[in-house]
């Protein structure tokens, strides 16, 4: 009576089994979610970049370049370090 309570080894195969088929299905559906996260932020990042933006900051950072260049002459330029945000995230909106 006591053997019959105990799992037999085609039990615990069957069981295996099962554990390896709710694994993978668990496994699917986060590589899923992962896929969908990652097509969430890059639609996110297209459609809320300006290609406009990004082209008038590229002038200014120019314009600003050039009048540096012209106060300070090339020479005497001091090097520059880059506290500024990136472009495409200069406020919560574009974000």
């Amino acid at each position: 009576m006591a053997e019959s309570s105990l799992p037999t080894e085609q039990d615990r195969k069957d069981d295996v089994l099962e554990l390896n088929r709710d694994l993978e299905r668990m496994i699917e559906s986060a590589e899923n979610m992962s896929v969908q996260l990652t097509w969430m932020a890059y639609d996110m990042v297209a459609l809320r970049t300006s290609p406009e933006l990004a082209a008038s900051m590229r002038k200014l950072e120019e314009a600003y370049h050039r009048c540096r260049a012209a106060v300070y002459g090339d020479c005497d330029q001091e090097p520059e370090t880059d506290t500024r945000p990136e472009p495409a995230a200069t406020t919560p909106a574009q974000m």
